[in-house]
């Protein structure tokens, strides 16, 4: 049974959540207000809201050791806080997301947060056996088809999306799942993700720079670099500091031909092991290794 569905006294923090709206599900809803049973999901919510708005840190600091053995909810959110500030691949967060994995497989907030840090870790199958132990949860669907369309599996994730959308009709997050899904195939399904996220970052109730962001990529697709700007200046008014707004800014400059290396240095200050700069790492090693063949040599 998904805690979050659409008839439960969840759905206005979990939707806000969803669409990005980090700032709203911290200022807006007062777990106090909730249902005792309620209270630790909104909590949750709370905590992970902090993490994508950069504070982890004061997550760490929120959650003590004491807590975090008391509840397999928040040990998996003081591990996820922990991979955002350490990194990764750091084998100690990596060792306690498998940890909490195998002993505490069947809890959500567990599938979601450490279902997360392993397959950002490398180590996508692990994660998808853990979340396949979900119950219904559009949340894990969603988790399972952005890790199918990191593998290049675009075909497990549309056949993961259309079983969701068997059971949970027009439901939000399986609107967004078809939506990555498209922006994947092309063609004509990039005008058809871009409605989906153009509904949502324009309108007043559900604006917000993650769905900004999302607008600004499927326009980029179609060649439509101003609006795409347009887009992405909107999305760094509302959080100057969101690293994907800024990774697609420099991708964007690039582009259009623009000089891109105060966007660079910005993001490299924000995120310095977003996935844009590490791939760069790699490639610029990888160039200058081929190269080193082929020095040229010249005869005295």
């Amino acid at each position: 049974m998904d805690p979050f569905s659409a008839d439960g006294e969840l759905v206005n923090i979990h939707t806000a959540f969803i669409q990005g709206q980090y700032q709203l599900v911290l200022s807006d809803f007062d777990p106090s207000s909730f249902s005792e049973s309620n209270r630790l999901p909104v909590k949750v919510l709370q905590y992970r809201a902090q993490c994508e708005l950069g504070q982890a840190s004061e997550v760490l600091s929120a959650i003590s050791t004491a807590d975090a053995s008391g509840s397999p909810d928040l040990a998996a959110v003081r591990t996820y806080a922990s991979s955002l500030g350490k990194g990764a691949q750091d084998e100690k967060v990596v060792a306690e997301a498998e940890k909490l994995s195998e002993e505490q497989g069947d809890n959500l907030t567990v599938q979601l947060l450490c279902g997360t840090v392993l397959a950002r870790a490398a180590k996508q199958e692990q994660a998808l056996q853990l979340l396949a132990k979900h119950q219904g949860s559009l949340d894990a669907v969603a988790l399972i088809v952005q890790i199918h369309l990191s593998q290049n599996r675009t075909d497990l994730a549309v056949k993961e999306a259309k079983g969701a959308r068997s059971f949970a009709q027009d439901a939000l997050l399986v609107n967004l799942a078809e939506s990555w899904i498209g922006i994947r195939q092309g063609g004509e399904n990039y005008q058809k993700s871009f409605y989906v996220f153009e509904e949502l970052a324009q309108a007043p109730s559900s604006a917000a720079a993650t769905s900004l962001v999302a607008q600004a990529v499927s326009e980029l697709h179609m060649g439509r670099i101003e609006e795409a700007e347009t887009a992405l200046n909107q999305a760094l008014t509302l959080e100057p500091n969101n690293s994907t707004a800024i990774a697609n800014k420099f991708v964007l400059e690039t582009i259009a031909g623009k000089d891109a290396s105060e966007t660079h240095a910005k993001l490299q200050s924000v995120d310095k092991e977003n996935e844009i700069l590490t791939d760069l790492t790699a490639k610029r090693e990888a160039f200058q290794a081929a190269m080193a063949k082929y020095n040229p040599k010249f005869e005295p």
